[in-house]
Protein backbone atom coordinates (compact mmCIF):
# COMPACT_ATOMS: atom_id res chain seq x y z
CA UNK A 1 0.00 0.00 0.00
CA UNK A 2 1.10 3.26 -0.41
CA UNK A 3 1.42 6.26 2.20
CA UNK A 4 -1.86 7.47 1.37
CA UNK A 5 -4.01 4.21 1.37
CA UNK A 6 -5.19 3.65 5.43
CA UNK A 7 -4.42 0.12 6.26
CA UNK A 8 -8.90 -0.17 7.25
CA UNK A 9 -12.17 1.10 6.23
CA UNK A 10 -15.36 1.07 7.57
CA UNK A 11 -17.68 -0.82 5.37
CA UNK A 12 -21.14 -1.36 5.83
CA UNK A 13 -22.13 -5.34 5.55
CA UNK A 14 -24.57 -7.91 4.85
CA UNK A 15 -24.07 -11.13 6.87
CA UNK A 16 -27.38 -12.92 6.60
CA UNK A 17 -30.71 -11.87 4.42
CA UNK A 18 -33.52 -10.74 6.58
CA UNK A 19 -30.90 -8.73 8.49
CA UNK A 20 -29.90 -5.31 9.07
CA UNK A 21 -26.19 -4.23 7.90
CA UNK A 22 -23.45 -4.08 10.34
CA UNK A 23 -21.19 -1.48 10.37
CA UNK A 24 -17.45 -3.08 10.25
CA UNK A 25 -13.61 -2.24 10.03
CA UNK A 26 -12.32 -4.31 7.27
CA UNK A 27 -8.53 -4.26 5.88
CA UNK A 28 -8.22 -2.08 2.84
CA UNK A 29 -7.93 -4.47 -0.38
CA UNK A 30 -5.08 -4.56 -2.50
CA UNK A 31 -5.93 -4.47 -6.22
CA UNK A 32 -5.13 -7.72 -8.48
CA UNK A 33 -4.27 -8.14 -11.84
CA UNK A 34 -6.86 -5.69 -14.08
CA UNK A 35 -8.13 -4.52 -10.82
CA UNK A 36 -8.35 -1.40 -9.97
CA UNK A 37 -8.54 0.18 -6.42
CA UNK A 38 -11.43 3.05 -5.96
CA UNK A 39 -11.48 5.01 -2.97
CA UNK A 40 -15.05 5.82 -2.83
CA UNK A 41 -16.62 9.23 -3.05
CA UNK A 42 -20.91 8.54 -3.36
CA UNK A 43 -22.66 5.16 -3.67
CA UNK A 44 -26.52 5.03 -4.97
CA UNK A 45 -28.97 2.96 -2.80
CA UNK A 46 -30.84 1.16 -5.22
CA UNK A 47 -33.81 -1.26 -5.33
CA UNK A 48 -31.93 -4.15 -6.55
CA UNK A 49 -29.80 -3.70 -2.53
CA UNK A 50 -33.32 -4.24 -1.13
CA UNK A 51 -33.61 -7.26 -2.67
CA UNK A 52 -30.70 -8.52 -1.58
CA UNK A 53 -30.90 -7.87 1.64
CA UNK A 54 -34.58 -9.52 1.81
CA UNK A 55 -33.00 -12.68 0.05
CA UNK A 56 -34.83 -12.18 -3.02
CA UNK A 57 -31.83 -12.71 -4.99
CA UNK A 58 -30.61 -16.27 -5.27
CA UNK A 59 -26.93 -17.45 -3.94
CA UNK A 60 -25.26 -13.83 -3.11
CA UNK A 61 -22.10 -14.03 -1.47
CA UNK A 62 -22.23 -13.64 2.02
CA UNK A 63 -20.90 -12.01 3.86
CA UNK A 64 -21.23 -9.47 1.11
CA UNK A 65 -20.79 -5.25 1.29
CA UNK A 66 -23.78 -3.95 -1.26
CA UNK A 67 -23.64 -0.87 -3.94
CA UNK A 68 -23.52 -0.97 -7.36
CA UNK A 69 -23.92 2.76 -8.43
CA UNK A 70 -20.64 4.01 -7.17
CA UNK A 71 -18.26 7.16 -7.88
CA UNK A 72 -14.82 7.34 -6.38
CA UNK A 73 -11.68 8.58 -7.02
CA UNK A 74 -8.81 6.24 -8.98
CA UNK A 75 -6.71 5.04 -5.48
CA UNK A 76 -4.27 2.31 -6.81
CA UNK A 77 -3.93 0.21 -10.10
CA UNK A 78 -3.26 -3.19 -10.73
CA UNK A 79 -0.94 -5.03 -12.68
CA UNK A 80 -1.55 -4.48 -16.56
CA UNK A 81 -4.15 -1.71 -16.45
CA UNK A 82 -4.14 0.96 -18.75
CA UNK A 83 -6.51 3.88 -19.31
CA UNK A 84 -6.75 5.57 -15.80
CA UNK A 85 -4.89 7.46 -14.00
CA UNK A 86 -4.47 7.87 -10.00
CA UNK A 87 -7.03 10.56 -8.87
CA UNK A 88 -9.44 10.05 -11.70
CA UNK A 89 -13.21 9.83 -11.01
CA UNK A 90 -14.62 6.62 -12.30
CA UNK A 91 -17.75 4.69 -12.03
CA UNK A 92 -18.65 1.42 -11.38
CA UNK A 93 -21.94 -0.16 -12.11
CA UNK A 94 -24.05 -3.35 -11.76
CA UNK A 95 -22.24 -5.84 -13.91
CA UNK A 96 -18.82 -6.58 -12.76
CA UNK A 97 -17.08 -8.81 -14.27
CA UNK A 98 -17.78 -11.64 -17.13
CA UNK A 99 -15.58 -14.52 -18.68
CA UNK A 100 -15.05 -13.07 -22.05
CA UNK A 101 -14.92 -15.67 -24.34
CA UNK A 102 -18.70 -17.26 -23.79
CA UNK A 103 -21.21 -16.89 -26.98
CA UNK A 104 -22.60 -14.01 -25.19
CA UNK A 105 -19.50 -12.11 -24.44
CA UNK A 106 -18.08 -12.23 -27.86
CA UNK A 107 -21.26 -10.78 -29.57
CA UNK A 108 -21.36 -8.13 -27.93
CA UNK A 109 -24.12 -9.05 -25.22
CA UNK A 110 -21.83 -9.48 -22.09
CA UNK A 111 -24.77 -8.42 -19.91
CA UNK A 112 -26.05 -12.46 -20.48
CA UNK A 113 -22.99 -13.87 -19.72
CA UNK A 114 -23.61 -17.40 -17.81
CA UNK A 115 -20.76 -16.85 -15.79
CA UNK A 116 -21.26 -12.96 -14.78
CA UNK A 117 -20.47 -11.14 -11.48
CA UNK A 118 -22.25 -8.53 -10.02
CA UNK A 119 -21.04 -5.89 -7.80
CA UNK A 120 -22.94 -5.33 -4.28
CA UNK A 121 -23.97 -9.11 -4.65
CA UNK A 122 -20.80 -11.88 -5.80
CA UNK A 123 -18.38 -8.86 -5.72
CA UNK A 124 -18.14 -6.42 -2.53
CA UNK A 125 -19.42 -3.11 -4.04
CA UNK A 126 -19.58 0.74 -2.36
CA UNK A 127 -20.67 0.43 0.75
CA UNK A 128 -17.70 1.51 1.91
CA UNK A 129 -14.60 3.69 1.77
CA UNK A 130 -12.97 1.91 -0.84
CA UNK A 131 -13.86 -1.12 -3.13
CA UNK A 132 -12.42 -3.21 -5.46
CA UNK A 133 -13.51 -3.08 -8.92
CA UNK A 134 -12.78 -5.11 -12.77
CA UNK A 135 -11.36 -2.35 -14.96
CA UNK A 136 -12.90 -3.34 -17.95
CA UNK A 137 -16.20 -2.58 -15.81
CA UNK A 138 -15.57 1.13 -14.85
CA UNK A 139 -16.38 4.20 -16.53
CA UNK A 140 -14.30 7.41 -16.80
CA UNK A 141 -16.29 10.41 -15.53
CA UNK A 142 -16.67 13.77 -16.51
CA UNK A 143 -14.95 16.33 -14.53
CA UNK A 144 -17.88 18.82 -14.33
CA UNK A 145 -19.19 20.70 -11.15
CA UNK A 146 -21.84 18.05 -10.68
CA UNK A 147 -21.09 16.11 -7.26
CA UNK A 148 -20.12 12.55 -6.74
CA UNK A 149 -23.78 12.27 -4.31
CA UNK A 150 -25.24 13.36 -8.12
CA UNK A 151 -23.89 11.25 -10.46
CA UNK A 152 -23.77 7.96 -8.79
CA UNK A 153 -27.38 7.43 -9.56
CA UNK A 154 -26.59 7.43 -13.27
CA UNK A 155 -24.40 4.39 -12.33
CA UNK A 156 -27.14 1.73 -12.28
CA UNK A 157 -30.88 3.97 -12.08
CA UNK A 158 -29.55 5.76 -15.23
CA UNK A 159 -28.29 2.73 -17.02
CA UNK A 160 -30.92 0.46 -16.57
CA UNK A 161 -33.62 3.23 -17.48
CA UNK A 162 -31.46 3.70 -20.63
CA UNK A 163 -31.42 0.55 -21.79
CA UNK A 164 -34.87 0.06 -20.96
CA UNK A 165 -35.57 2.92 -23.08
CA UNK A 166 -33.78 1.84 -26.37
CA UNK A 167 -35.24 -1.61 -26.22
CA UNK A 168 -38.45 0.15 -26.15
CA UNK A 169 -36.99 1.62 -30.03
CA UNK A 170 -37.74 5.26 -30.42
CA UNK A 171 -41.50 5.26 -28.77
CA UNK A 172 -43.22 8.85 -28.82
CA UNK A 173 -45.53 8.11 -26.54
CA UNK A 174 -44.03 6.43 -23.01
CA UNK A 175 -45.63 5.25 -19.74
CA UNK A 176 -43.26 4.89 -16.89
CA UNK A 177 -44.52 2.31 -14.10
CA UNK A 178 -42.83 3.38 -10.85
CA UNK A 179 -41.78 6.76 -10.57
CA UNK A 180 -38.17 6.32 -8.43
CA UNK A 181 -35.16 6.71 -9.30
CA UNK A 182 -34.88 5.41 -12.75
CA UNK A 183 -37.69 7.06 -13.97
CA UNK A 184 -36.84 10.56 -12.95
CA UNK A 185 -33.78 10.26 -14.94
CA UNK A 186 -35.14 7.97 -18.05
CA UNK A 187 -37.99 11.19 -18.01
CA UNK A 188 -35.38 13.34 -18.75
CA UNK A 189 -34.00 11.22 -21.70
CA UNK A 190 -37.39 10.96 -23.03
CA UNK A 191 -38.11 15.12 -22.80
CA UNK A 192 -34.47 15.64 -24.34
CA UNK A 193 -35.98 13.35 -27.66
CA UNK A 194 -38.61 15.52 -28.22
CA UNK A 195 -40.85 12.56 -26.89
CA UNK A 196 -43.73 12.88 -23.89
CA UNK A 197 -44.19 10.94 -20.91
CA UNK A 198 -47.02 9.67 -18.59
CA UNK A 199 -46.52 8.77 -15.04
CA UNK A 200 -48.08 5.70 -13.46
CA UNK A 201 -47.77 5.72 -9.19
CA UNK A 202 -49.24 3.75 -6.69
CA UNK A 203 -52.53 4.79 -5.33
CA UNK A 204 -52.29 7.74 -3.42
CA UNK A 205 -48.59 8.88 -4.33
CA UNK A 206 -49.59 12.56 -4.81
CA UNK A 207 -46.02 13.53 -4.25
CA UNK A 208 -44.51 11.41 -7.12
CA UNK A 209 -47.08 12.47 -9.23
CA UNK A 210 -46.46 16.04 -8.81
CA UNK A 211 -42.62 15.55 -9.17
CA UNK A 212 -43.40 13.77 -12.39
CA UNK A 213 -45.15 16.95 -13.71
CA UNK A 214 -42.28 19.19 -12.41
CA UNK A 215 -40.27 17.03 -14.71
CA UNK A 216 -42.19 17.76 -17.83
CA UNK A 217 -44.93 14.40 -17.55
CA UNK A 218 -47.50 15.40 -20.16
CA UNK A 219 -50.05 13.38 -17.13
CA UNK A 220 -49.44 11.73 -13.89
CA UNK A 221 -51.42 9.36 -12.49
CA UNK A 222 -52.16 6.10 -10.70
CA UNK A 223 -50.96 2.65 -12.10
CA UNK A 224 -54.48 1.49 -12.50
CA UNK A 225 -55.39 4.85 -14.69
CA UNK A 226 -56.12 5.07 -18.42
CA UNK A 227 -53.63 7.88 -19.49
CA UNK A 228 -55.15 10.45 -22.02
CA UNK A 229 -53.74 8.79 -25.13
CA UNK A 230 -52.64 5.14 -25.73
CA UNK A 231 -48.52 4.50 -24.98
CA UNK A 232 -46.42 2.97 -27.83
CA UNK A 233 -44.05 1.93 -24.88
CA UNK A 234 -44.73 0.68 -21.10
CA UNK A 235 -41.41 0.94 -19.03
CA UNK A 236 -41.70 -1.10 -15.64
CA UNK A 237 -39.87 0.17 -13.27
CA UNK A 238 -41.51 -1.47 -9.74
CA UNK A 239 -41.37 -4.96 -9.23
CA UNK A 240 -44.72 -5.53 -9.09
CA UNK A 241 -46.26 -8.05 -11.64
CA UNK A 242 -49.62 -7.24 -11.39
CA UNK A 243 -48.55 -3.78 -13.63
CA UNK A 244 -47.73 -6.23 -16.96
CA UNK A 245 -51.26 -6.80 -17.64
CA UNK A 246 -52.15 -3.77 -16.44
CA UNK A 247 -49.43 -1.59 -18.69
CA UNK A 248 -50.43 -3.88 -21.55
CA UNK A 249 -54.19 -2.91 -21.99
CA UNK A 250 -52.81 0.91 -22.50
CA UNK A 251 -49.99 0.21 -25.47
CA UNK A 252 -50.76 1.08 -29.30
CA UNK A 253 -51.00 -2.12 -31.28
CA UNK A 254 -47.26 -2.41 -32.07
CA UNK A 255 -46.47 -1.28 -28.58
CA UNK A 256 -43.73 -2.21 -26.18
CA UNK A 257 -43.24 -3.49 -22.62
CA UNK A 258 -40.31 -3.13 -20.88
CA UNK A 259 -39.85 -4.79 -17.95
CA UNK A 260 -36.61 -3.25 -16.53
CA UNK A 261 -36.34 -4.52 -12.80
CA UNK A 262 -33.83 -7.25 -11.73
CA UNK A 263 -36.69 -8.73 -9.33
CA UNK A 264 -40.49 -8.78 -9.91
CA UNK A 265 -43.89 -10.81 -8.22
CA UNK A 266 -45.55 -13.40 -10.31
CA UNK A 267 -46.94 -11.47 -13.55
CA UNK A 268 -50.59 -12.50 -13.39
CA UNK A 269 -52.88 -14.44 -16.54
CA UNK A 270 -54.28 -11.98 -18.65
CA UNK A 271 -56.73 -12.22 -22.05
CA UNK A 272 -54.44 -12.61 -25.59
CA UNK A 273 -56.60 -10.17 -26.79
CA UNK A 274 -54.31 -7.78 -24.71
CA UNK A 275 -51.31 -9.17 -26.27
CA UNK A 276 -52.60 -9.77 -29.84
CA UNK A 277 -51.71 -6.81 -32.30
CA UNK A 278 -48.06 -7.40 -32.65
CA UNK A 279 -47.53 -5.84 -28.90
CA UNK A 280 -44.49 -7.25 -27.18
CA UNK A 281 -42.91 -7.73 -23.56
CA UNK A 282 -39.49 -8.35 -22.98
CA UNK A 283 -37.03 -7.88 -19.86
CA UNK A 284 -33.98 -6.19 -19.59
CA UNK A 285 -30.30 -7.99 -18.01
CA UNK A 286 -28.23 -5.78 -16.07
CA UNK A 287 -26.37 -3.30 -19.08
CA UNK A 288 -23.47 -3.55 -22.07
CA UNK A 289 -20.91 -1.77 -21.91
CA UNK A 290 -21.60 0.23 -24.85
CA UNK A 291 -24.69 1.39 -22.67
CA UNK A 292 -22.66 2.72 -20.57
CA UNK A 293 -20.64 4.55 -22.54
CA UNK A 294 -23.03 5.67 -24.94
CA UNK A 295 -25.57 6.90 -21.33
CA UNK A 296 -22.56 8.31 -19.50
CA UNK A 297 -21.56 10.40 -22.99
CA UNK A 298 -25.56 11.64 -23.18
CA UNK A 299 -25.96 12.34 -19.90
CA UNK A 300 -23.76 15.81 -19.18
CA UNK A 301 -25.03 16.90 -22.66
CA UNK A 302 -28.78 16.94 -21.81
CA UNK A 303 -27.83 17.34 -18.90
CA UNK A 304 -29.34 15.08 -16.84
CA UNK A 305 -30.01 16.33 -13.15
CA UNK A 306 -30.76 13.94 -10.53
CA UNK A 307 -32.97 14.26 -7.34
CA UNK A 308 -30.78 12.99 -3.98
CA UNK A 309 -31.11 12.37 -0.75
CA UNK A 310 -27.50 11.91 1.24
CA UNK A 311 -26.74 9.79 4.14
CA UNK A 312 -23.52 9.44 5.70
CA UNK A 313 -22.55 5.42 5.28
CA UNK A 314 -22.84 4.83 8.64
CA UNK A 315 -26.94 5.40 7.99
CA UNK A 316 -27.33 2.69 5.07
CA UNK A 317 -29.83 1.13 7.07
CA UNK A 318 -31.84 4.36 7.61
CA UNK A 319 -31.28 4.94 3.47
CA UNK A 320 -33.04 1.43 2.72
CA UNK A 321 -35.96 1.77 5.40
CA UNK A 322 -36.71 5.10 3.28
CA UNK A 323 -36.26 3.73 0.32
CA UNK A 324 -38.65 0.57 1.15
CA UNK A 325 -41.53 2.97 2.32
CA UNK A 326 -41.25 5.13 -0.65
CA UNK A 327 -40.73 7.54 1.05
CA UNK A 328 -37.76 9.20 -1.01
CA UNK A 329 -38.18 11.55 -4.21
CA UNK A 330 -35.77 10.42 -6.58
CA UNK A 331 -32.76 8.17 -5.28
CA UNK A 332 -30.89 7.91 -1.94
CA UNK A 333 -27.30 8.24 -1.74
CA UNK A 334 -24.24 6.89 0.78
CA UNK A 335 -21.46 9.33 1.08
CA UNK A 336 -18.28 8.85 2.50
CA UNK A 337 -15.93 11.25 4.36
CA UNK A 338 -13.11 9.21 4.40
CA UNK A 339 -13.03 8.21 7.97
Amino acid sequence: MTASIPETMRAMVLHRPGEALRLERRPVPRPGRGQVLLRVEACGVCRTDLHLIDGELPEPRLPVIPGHEIVGRVAALGEGVGGFAPGQRIGVPWLGWTCGHCRYCTSDRENLCDEARFTGYQIDGGYADYTLADARYCFPLAETTVQATEQAPLLCAGLIGYRALRLAGGAERVGIYGFGAAAHIVAQVVRHQGHRFYAFTRPGDVDSQAFARQLGAAWAGEAGQAPPEALDAALIFAPSGPLVPAALKQLEKGGRLVCAGIHMSDIPGFPYADLWGERSIRSVANLTRQDGIEFLDLAPRIPVSTSVTVFPLEEANAALAQLRRGALQGAAVLEMDGA
